[in-house]
C-alpha cells in the first residue's frame, strides 16, 4: 500500500525537529566549560570533605616542616 505524500513529509518534518532536538541537547552537554565547571565543582566537593581535607592540611604541614628544616639546616 503506498503512503501519501503528505503523511511521508510530516513524518520527515517530525524527525527532523526530533533530531534539531536531540543535536540541541548534545551540543549543551558537550559544551566544553560546562564540563570544565561541573569537573572544578565536584573538584572542590571533593576536597572540601573532612576525610580528604584535613590529610591534605597536615601533608602539606608536613612539607613545610621539612623545607624549613631543609633551609635551615
Amino acid at each position: 500500500m503506498a503512503r501519501d505524500p503528505d503523511t511521508i513529509q510530516r513524518e520527515i518534518e517530525e524527525a527532523r525537529d526530533a533530531l534539531a532536538s536531540t543535536l540541541d541537547r548534545l551540543g549543551t552537554q558537550a559544551n566544553p566549560k560546562r564540563l570544565v565547571d561541573n569537573a572544578r565543582a565536584s573538584a572542590v566537593s571533593k576536597l572540601n570533605q573532612p576525610k580528604v581535607k584535613y590529610p591534605l592540611i597536615g601533608l602539606g604541614a608536613l612539607i613545610f616542616l621539612f623545607l624549613l628544616r631543609k633551609i635551615f639546616s
